[in-house]
């Protein structure tokens, strides 16, 4: 299937771009080409630019119910069609079939989350202080929205930030992940056949840094949004400065994991190997550095690296196979770099460590125990199945490490006392915390990340907030009086 070839969707038409350049898709689990994608350049983001400004007008003028309608229906269709669009994930990003699975069903909940929202917009009215005039907070989409959705989770991602902004009657230029463009398309493809007019959405492809350069400049976009690293969002953000511009950004995690003294460690070690290796511990909200208690740490040691050995690590379309490999070389690389950091400052390897050879991208779960404060694995998110186990025996001590990187996303805390949780979640500078569990982030929940983790949320009652601008309306009538009626018509 290495000629496969991935279009761009442009003012309602799949297209291969006017310059002809293509990019390799990669399958991870063999390391060989799989297809090719079609890449934008300045012609096509301009065309793209101009269908989506085409597009706000016509998704404006379509009711709100409607709106709703359209964006239920394409939840509908993803749902059907999931089974089909989780071959193209798993096949480009390397995650088992299952999990792609679970990732379309989440992502069909928050498109279906949207168009409930989109018929909850609406603007209020209420008296002013002057009893002869009232004011009205109108609400008005935003404009053109330019959004960068990532690899890790290719159609989850990029329906959030497309529920929201089609909740909020906003059109959109969308660009998602070169290495894993199939799934986002055949995502798209359902919008579409469930109503979505042309123009709404346009699709591109392209150098990461020509595309989002030549988007936020335009004066035409009015609002970005991203998920990906904190350093390009941080450049991103920037960018947008500039113009004044808006952004929603879900930036990197690096969660750290409290295991308490008292916690119930056949719960914690079940959750904590099912959570970090899931899509081989490439997630932002991934439990990343574990501290336990020096009571319990060599058991707890014990216990997780057993039950990793049950996992099974090969090509994700394959029966039996419960972790996929890395989605890209750059990954792989990424990881063997930071275990190998780690080793060279006196972290002891426990389990795994080295690529599996003739298997692609692919990776072990790694375990390192006593992994020093100043290793990189200790301060840059791994992204990756990576496990360093820090022991602790002081609070104060360990609420200080794990607030001390300029992450703020997510924490877990593993503990059957009520009042350390509440201690400990007091005092966690994250976004996110799960007492006793991992929780997943669907769509009636807004997340959003603490420090250099993001700004903004997605998903919830607020999804639409960031999507929305408002309008002061100040009127002011002569009073009625019931004599004026009177007097008009004698």
């Amino acid at each position: 299937m290495n000629d496969a070839l991935a279009k761009m969707y442009i003012a309602g038409a799949w297209v291969e771009g006017g310059s002809g350049k293509t990019q390799a898709i990669l399958n991870p689990a063999t390391g060989g080409q799989i297809g090719q994608l079609c890449i934008a350049d300045a012609d096509d983001l301009e065309h793209a630019l101009a269908s989506a400004e085409k597009g706000l007008t016509v998704w404006g003028a379509v009711p709100a119910w409607e709106r709703g309608r359209i964006l239920k229906d394409a939840a509908t269709l993803m749902r059907n069609r999931s089974a089909e669009i989780a071959q193209l994930m798993t096949l480009e990003h390397g995650k088992t079939l299952a999990e792609a699975q679970i990732e379309l069903v989440r992502a069909a909940d928050f498109i279906e989350w949207g168009g409930e929202e989109a018929r909850r917009v609406a603007s209020r009215q209420f008296g002013a202080r002057d009893p002869d005039a009232t004011v009205t907070i109108q609400y008005r989409p935003v404009g053109v929205v330019a959004a960068f959705s990532p690899w890790n989770y290719p159609v989850l991602q990029a329906s959030k930030k497309l529920a929201a902004l089609l909740a909020s009657g906003c059109s959109c230029v969308l660009k998602p992940a070169e290495e894993t463009p199939s799934a986002t398309i055949a995502f798209l493809q359902c919008l579409i056949d469930g109503g979505l007019p042309a123009h709404v959405i346009n699709m591109v492809f392209g150098v990461p840094s020509e595309v989002s350069s030549f988007l936020i400049r335009d004066p035409r976009v009015a609002k970005i949004t991203f998920t990906g690293s904190i350093p390009v969002g941080k450049l991103l953000a920037a960018q947008a400065g500039k113009y004044m511009k808006p952004v929603t950004m879900e930036l990197g995690g690096h969660s750290p994991v409290l295991i308490c003294e008292d916690a119930d460690l056949d719960s914690a070690v079940d959750i904590l190997v099912t959570r970090k290796f899931a899509n081989s511990g490439q997630v932002c909200v991934s439990p990343n550095r574990f501290y336990v208690h020096e009571s319990i740490v060599e058991d707890f040691t014990q216990r997780f690296c057993e039950a990793t050995l049950k996992i099974v690590v090969g090509d994700g379309m394959k029966p039996g196979v419960t972790m996929g490999p890395l989605a890209n070389l750059r990954r792989l690389e990424a990881v063997e770099g930071l275990v190998e950091d780690a080793v060279r400052r006196g972290a002891r390897l426990v389990t795994g460590g080295a690529r599996l050879v003739g298997q692609g991208f692919a990776f072990p779960p790694t375990v390192l125990r006593d992994v020093p404060e100043e290793s990189d694995l200790m301060s840059v998110e791994p992204f990756g199945p990576i496990v360093p186990i820090v022991s602790f025996n002081s609070y104060n001590d360990l609420l200080r490490r794990a607030n001390a990187t300029e992450y703020g996303l997510a924490a877990y805390i593993f503990s059957r006392d009520e009042k350390r949780q509440r201690y400990l979640t007091d005092r966690l500078n994250v976004g996110t915390i799960g007492i006793n569990d991992i929780p997943a982030h669907t769509a009636d929940i807004p997340l959003g990340g603490w420090k250099e983790s993001g700004f903004g949320v997605e998903g919830g009652i607020e999804m639409t907030q960031a999507y929305l601008k408002s309008k002061f309306v100040y009127t002011k009538n002569e009073a009625w009086k019931p004599d004026q009626v009177a007097e008009a018509d004698a």
